[in-house]
């Protein structure tokens, strides 16, 4: 068995946060129900690549889900929803602050149905606030919570994270809120409306630059590859690629300075402060001999004392890892159009009992929008009707 058996899930969400959120969920096990249009999810079309059809960005969140591919702005097709959530133990959805309300699958109107249910709404700034209504893209959301300002070279533009960042980070967040109210549920036996947004994640994952703001007044620069308040930590060049150095405290820095033969450098400056106030000195000293042998040399000498030290790999690389192929960081499914499928497998580890493991492979658009309907209820003959109005589609 799995954490979250037997808990059914009604997935209303596309893109990135909301999938990620559900494949989390299904993951542990819950069973999860992805309705989404006729013409499919938006990340469906998104690409190249593209093999056999089907998108990379739609196959990376949307494992172990069934597709129920309904039209909502038609009644059929909300009526179809209604019957869903009343069995449901989890909504989530991330349509613009208010949309839903239109079609009666706000959390007020479902709630009436369902009380038990654990609505979740993902939006890009909340249900509250002058932005309210505005929609909300990673990008533009990095943009707006000051994240793009600390990203980049200090005299380049400012540069937003490589993958949707905020768009991930809200996905996981949604996860720890539907399980904190499915805990509470079992003490009130009442569900509740949780409004996440990324604008709020976004700002709360400033961690210690959004700290270092509010006590100072004074937003931090961009720094590159370098860390605010850490020297050395960042990305150097070896003779043959880029390692990274995370020297966290002062033992460790005059261990390196004596691997590089810097040990006059050790003496200037011991102390991490005063390592980042003469920050440009310390850098450009230590770039200077790591330039000299190759990445692997430095790599090998830094392990053998002790100092915090890692490669810069390409995804190639990293995923050639030992480690990576230790803990087993690819889940492979079977696909009906692509075979074997490999996938980013969840990091969770459960070691005793419960783990957490792949089921279904991404789902076709409206594989399983006739059996997920039959299980509501429906009978044969309204599954087709809806079929026949185009408010469903089947595989």
């Amino acid at each position: 068995m799995k954490p979250l058996a037997g808990l059914k899930v009604l997935d209303l969400s596309r893109v990135l946060a909301g999938p990620l959120c559900t494949m989390i969920l299904a993951d542990l096990g819950a069973e999860v129900v992805k309705v989404e249009p006729p013409w499919g999810d938006e990340t469906r079309g998104w690409g190249p690549p593209f093999v056999a059809g089907e998108s990379a960005y739609f196959l990376s969140v949307n494992r172990g889900k069934k597709s129920l591919a309904l039209d909502l702005k038609a009644k059929e097709g909300q009526e179809a929803v209604r019957r869903l959530a009343a069995r449901a133990d989890v909504l989530v959805e991330n349509f613009k602050t208010g949309d839903l309300a239109r079609y009666g699958l706000d959390y007020g109107s479902l709630k009436a149905l369902n009380p038990r249910l654990v609505y979740l709404s993902l939006t890009g700034f909340g249900q509250t606030g002058p932005r309210a209504k505005e929609p909300g893209y990673d990008a533009a959301l990095q943009g707006y919570t000051g994240i793009m300002s600390v990203t980049g070279e200090p005299h380049g533009p400012p540069m937003k994270v490589g993958v949707a960042w905020i768009d991930v980070m809200t996905g996981m967040m949604g996860a720890v809120a539907v399980l904190a109210a499915l805990w509470e549920r079992e003490r009130s036996g009442l569900g509740q409306h949780v409004d996440l947004s990324l604008f709020d994640v976004g700002l709360f994952a400033l961690v210690n630059l959004g700290e270092s703001y509010l006590l100072t007044g004074r937003p931090p620069a961009r720094l590159g590859n370098a860390h605010a308040q850490i020297v050395p930590y960042g990305a150097f060049p070896a003779a043959d690629g880029w390692l990274v150095l995370a020297v966290g405290n002062d033992e460790q820095f005059a261990r390196l300075c004596g691997a590089l033969g810097l040990g006059e450098l050790a003496e200037r400056f011991p102390t991490n402060a005063s390592r980042v106030e003469h920050r440009e000195a310390v850098v450009e000293a230590l770039s200077q001999v790591l330039r000299t042998r190759p990445r692997a040399y430095w790599l090998e000498k830094f392990q053998g004392i002790g100092v915090p030290a890692a490669p810069v790999n390409d995804l190639k690389e990293a995923f050639q890892d030992p480690q990576a192929q230790a803990r087993e960081a690819v889940w492979t499914l079977p696909h009906p159009l692509l075979g074997s499928l490999p996938t980013l497998a969840n990091p969770l580890r459960f070691l005793s009992r419960t783990p957490a493991s792949p089921s279904l492979p991404p789902p076709l658009l409206g594989e399983h929008t006739e059996e997920v309907l039959l299980e509501a209820g429906f009978t044969p003959e309204e599954v087709r009707a809806l079929v026949e109005k185009g408010v469903a589609r089947r595989r």
